[in-house]
């Protein structure tokens, strides 16, 4: 399991970016914050559902549906990630 809790946002987006080109076998070099996953990455909704099933299998942490609908960029994956630490925080 990867400790997303221990991570700040830089090295969350570090570890999803990896994830990402891992898994869709993507330029890592090319991969920003701003990077849309479905126009620039060419996501499409079945690789987004395996995205999100990585995550949890990873992480221990499983998005919310309605969280998950509002993903359209790697940053928005981090805000997601970073706002599942923060709710297990308080």
């Amino acid at each position: 399991m990867v400790a997303i809790n221990d991570m700040n946002r830089d090295e969350l987006f570090v570890w999803i970016a990896d994830l990402l080109a891992e898994m869709f076998e993507l330029d890592r070099e090319a991969l920003t914050p701003e990077s849309n996953l479905y126009t620039d990455l060419d996501i499409d909704s079945i690789d987004a559902v395996d995205l999100a099933v990585k995550l949890k299998q990873t992480t221990g942490k499983r998005l919310q549906p309605e969280v998950f609908k509002t993903i359209r960029t790697i940053d928005d994956v981090v805000d997601a990630l970073a706002g599942l630490t923060e709710e297990q925080a308080a």
